[in-house]
């Protein structure tokens, strides 16, 4: 029976840096026979992050999110599947609030509040985080850090690609006012020589998801 792999782009722009990085992984993951679903979060019905609700606090409700809204799909569809790929831009040095409402929700429904045992997910399945920047990826080294040690503790054991200081437009002269804090052609020079290799790195990675 063929593997699930769940792939979650948080990212608004189609065809760009994140999206392109979610579909190699895809692709990867595909290549070791598995089936991959895709959600695109800013293409979904109207949602929220986490409510304080305590509704997955219940004992009946235990790992299950109870507000009902555009990301409930996704969240059932992570619950039942063998692996997770979610990417997103960085926006002000944060992941994007689709990508936040996301993982609030995923990961509070699985938060017990108990010191015995304070994840009840027993379906841990491997996750590759992807964040894309049009700053170095030297930058968010803490961040990267703590989404990955939270998603391990509570999704399962997640690895992580970051790809920064990447190309934003084809044309940067285009603009209506310069944008001087950025070189133009070392942008699009690294877009050309290095992002073809991170794509193939998200291949990699993808088919290491589901192996």
């Amino acid at each position: 029976m063929s593997k699930k792999i769940i792939a979650v782009n948080a990212g608004p722009r189609m065809g760009w840096n994140t999206e392109t990085l979610i579909k190699e992984a895809s692709k990867g993951a595909e290549s070791e026979g598995a089936v991959v679903e895709r959600f695109d979060l800013f293409r979904l019905e109207r949602y929220t992050g986490c409510i304080s609700c305590f509704g997955c606090k219940k004992e009946k409700f235990k790992g299950h999110c109870i507000c009902r809204d555009g990301l409930t799909p996704v969240l059932d569809a992570i619950r039942e599947a063998d692996g997770l790929i979610i990417g997103s831009p960085n926006y002000l040095s944060e992941v994007t609030a689709s990508f936040r409402a996301l993982y609030e929700r995923l990961i509070f429904q699985n938060l017990t509040y108990t010191v015995e045992k304070p994840c009840c997910n027993e379906h841990l399945i491997p996750v590759l985080f992807i964040m894309t920047s049009n700053a170095p990826d030297t930058m968010y080294q803490g961040l990267v850090n703590n989404y990955q040690q939270v998603l391990s503790r509570f999704v399962g054991p997640t690895e992580v690609l970051v790809s920064g200081n990447t190309l934003q437009l084809r044309d940067y002269s285009k603009t209506d006012w310069p944008w001087t804090l950025f070189d133009p052609a070392a942008k699009m020079e690294r877009h050309e020589t290095v992002f073809p290799e991170e794509c193939k790195k998200a291949f990699e990675m993808g088919a290491a998801l589901v192996r």
